[in-house]
């Protein structure tokens, strides 16, 4: 592959490439499409004809399978330059007091796809921030992960914190800490209580098989459950990420 590619990311997928070109179209540096999609995406083509950047119809999705690594394409593939995601600073901590935001903070979360889910429920409940924390077991931001965010990524802005203890240190103070545990003792129904409508507030989500780690458990204000039958010990971490962008958005109703 030429170099000049190599610092490049595809996006794949119907929703999350619409949603690319609806909000941030000058990001797309090359477009490739199957016939079926040359009227919907017309606009975008159109605008890239204008910066003299790479558009072209594809002949077959083995095509698009080797530009983006899945089956998953959905006859759509843009490239973009990696995206950069910025250190967390304590400005950023500050300003979310002030404004009373809603944050997650991703303590370890190895899948892209879960990422990608939990991506596609802050942007439909209206959470704008995402932390991720800074290990080598974090997932980043992979075409799958855009994907499954089914456009939400365009939405949301991510930055990246050395682990999520050393968050959650920044964050005292300033944010509401609230980690997502099967074991706590409060359930989910009393965020109501714990968070006030116009308090900036943290959600920590743990990794899929050890949960949110020792230390940051106990940098958390309080921890919270989704209760359950009992059946199974845990939802999936998108899943209780999912409720727990649900609880907050309530909050603010």
């Amino acid at each position: 592959m030429n170099e000049i590619y190599q610092k490049e990311l595809a996006v794949c997928g119907f929703e999350a490439v619409k949603a690319l070109a609806a909000q941030h179209p000058e990001k797309i540096s090359r477009f490739f499409f199957a016939g079926n999609r040359a009227r919907i995406f017309g606009d975008l083509c159109k605008y890239l004809a204008q910066r003299k950047r790479l558009y072209r119809l594809v002949q077959s999705d083995s095509e698009l399978e080797k530009l983006c690594g899945s089956i998953h394409h959905q006859g759509v593939v843009a490239m973009i330059d990696m995206p950069g995601i910025q250190d967390i600073r304590l400005q950023h901590i500050q300003k979310w007091r002030s404004e009373g935001a809603r944050v997650l903070l991703c303590d370890r979360i190895g899948n892209a796809n879960n990422l990608g889910a939990i991506i596609r429920s802050a942007a439909f409940f209206g959470i704008k921030e995402i932390v991720i924390s800074g290990e080598d077991t974090q997932a980043q931001l992979t075409p799958s992960a855009y994907r499954i965010a089914q456009g939400g990524m365009e939405f949301i802005t991510i930055y990246k914190a050395p682990s999520a203890e050393a968050f959650l240190k920044e964050a005292s103070g300033y944010l509401v800490r609230i980690g997502a545990d099967h074991r706590a003792y409060r359930s989910i129904a009393a965020i109501p209580s714990i968070v006030r409508k116009d308090e900036a507030a943290v959600i920590v989500l743990g990794n899929e098989e050890h949960g949110i780690t020792p230390a940051a458990k106990k940098l958390c204000d309080v921890l919270v459950k989704i209760p359950g039958s009992g059946a199974v010990e845990s939802l999936n971490v998108a899943q209780a990420g999912t409720l727990f962008c649900s609880a907050l958005a309530e909050v603010r109703r």
